[in-house]
C-alpha cells in the first residue's frame, strides 16, 4: 500500500470570486464514518463556477477546495466504514454526506435532508489529490470503469437522469431537453433515448445540433435562429412534448418551456441560474393541467442505477481531459459558454 502524504496538490479560493489558488494544501484526514479517496479525476460542473462565485443563497465554507464529480481509489478509511475496502473504485458526489435520520433521508431524499452536507461547497470537495466523503453516500464504482470517463456520470449523469425520472414518461413519449448541448444535456439526451424516448433538443449554434443529433436526439431546434420556438417544437412533437427538462441556465428558455409542453404535460427545473424565477401563466396551467416539479441531483439508489447504465455502455459524456492547475481557464470557457460536453481534470497535473 502506498504511504499517503501529509500534503497534495489542490485548488483553493479564500473568498467569493477570489483567486483560485493551484498550491500545496494538506490531506484530510477521514472521520470514523468516511473514506478518504485519492481522486485521479473531477469534472467541472457549472455549480462548481455558482460557488466560486457565490451565486446562490446558501453559504459556502471558506477558504474552499470546490469540485463534486470526483473518482479515485479508497486509501483509507474511518473504523466504522464497512461498505469500502482500501483499493475499492468510489465516486465523491455533490451530496457528501446526509443525517440518514430525518422524514427526507428516511424516505429515500437524502439530497432534501436539513443538514446535508455537500462537496465542493460546505465540504472540501475533489479539485484536489485526496478527498473525504461520507461512506454511506460515496458512490460505488465497478473496478474495471475508466475513471475518467465515469466522472462526470457522478453528478450530471445522476442529475440527468433523476430529472427524467421525475418527469415520469412512457417509453415513445416526447422529451424536449433545453440546454442540450452541454454537460448535463448530452447525458439527458442518452438516458432519455435509453428508456425508450423520443428527444427534441433545444441549444445554439450548429456544432451543438451536430453532438445532440449524433446522441440520439431526433429533433434539433436551435433557438439562434428559430423565430417562433414555441411553434416549432409543438409542431415537430404534434402538440407539444409530454416533457422538458430544463438543464440550461436561462430564465427565459424556462417560461417558454412552460408554454410549449403539451397538455398534461410535465416541466422538470434542473438548471440553475442566478436570482431566477419560473414564469408560468396560470390561465394556461390550470386548463393544459400541467405540472412543474423540480429535481435535485439524486439518491443512492438512483446514483447506482445512472453508474449501470454508463457501465453497460448505454451513455458516455463527450469529455475532455486537462490539468487540475487550468480550473480557472476551464471556469473562463464555462462562463462564455463555450464548452461542449464536460471538462474533466487530471489531479497529477
Amino acid at each position: 500500500m502506498t504511504a499517503i502524504p501529509e500534503t497534495q496538490k489542490g485548488c483553493i479560493f479564500y473568498e467569493k470570486h477570489g483567486e483560485i489558488f493551484y498550491k500545496d494544501i494538506p490531506v484530510p484526514k477521514p472521520k470514523a464514518n468516511e473514506i478518504l479517496v485519492n481522486v485521479k479525476y473531477s469534472g467541472v460542473c457549472h455549480t462548481d463556477l455558482h460557488a466560486w462565485h457565490g451565486d446562490w443563497p446558501l453559504d459556502v465554507k471558506l477558504p474552499l477546495v470546490g469540485g463534486h464529480e470526483g473518482a479515485g481509489v479508497v486509501v483509507a478509511k474511518g473504523e466504522n466504514v464497512t461498505n469500502f475496502e482500501i483499493g475499492d473504485y468510489a465516486g465523491i458526489k455533490w451530496l457528501n454526506g446526509s443525517c440518514m435520520g430525518c422524514e427526507y433521508c428516511q424516505q429515500g431524499a437524502e439530497p432534501n435532508c436539513p443538514a446535508a452536507d455537500l462537496s465542493g461547497y460546505t465540504h472540501d470537495g475533489s479539485f484536489q489529490q485526496y478527498a473525504t466523503a461520507d461512506a454511506v453516500q460515496a458512490a460505488q464504482i465497478p473496478k474495471d470503469a475508466d475513471l475518467a470517463a465515469i466522472a462526470p456520470i457522478l453528478c450530471a449523469g445522476v442529475t440527468s437522469y433523476k430529472a427524467l425520472k421525475t418527469a415520469d414518461l412512457r417509453p415513445g413519449q416526447w422529451v424536449a431537453v433545453s440546454g442540450a448541448g452541454g454537460g448535463l444535456g448530452t447525458l439527458a439526451i442518452q438516458y432519455a433515448v435509453a428508456m425508450g424516448l423520443r428527444v427534441l433538443a433545444i441549444d445554439g449554434g450548429d456544432e451543438k445540433g451536430a453532438l445532440c443529433k449524433e446522441l440520439g436526439a431526433e429533433v434539433y431546434v436551435d433557438f439562434m435562429k428559430e423565430k417562433d420556438i414555441v411553434k416549432t417544437i409543438q409542431d415537430a412533437t404534434n402538440g407539444g412534448p409530454h416533457g422538458a427538462i430544463n438543464v440550461s441556465v436561462s430564465e427565459f428558455a424556462i417560461a417558454q418551456s412552460c408554454d410549449y409542453v403539451r397538455p398534461l404535460g410535465k416541466v422538470v427545473l434542473v438548471g440553475l441560474p442566478a436570482g431566477a424565477v419560473c414564469k408560468s401563466s396560470v390561465f394556461s396551467q390550470v386548463v393544459k393541467s400541467t405540472e412543474i416539479k423540480g429535481s435535485y441531483v439524486g439518491n443512492r439508489q438512483d446514483t447506482a442505477e445512472a453508474v449501470d447504465f454508463f457501465v453497460r455502455g448505454k451513455v458516455h459524456c463527450p469529455f475532455k481531459v486537462v490539468g487540475l492547475s487550468e480550473l480557472p481557464r476551464v471556469f473562463k470557457l464555462m462562463a462564455e459558454g463555450k464548452i461542449l460536453g464536460r471538462y474533466v481534470l487530471d489531479t497529477t497535473k
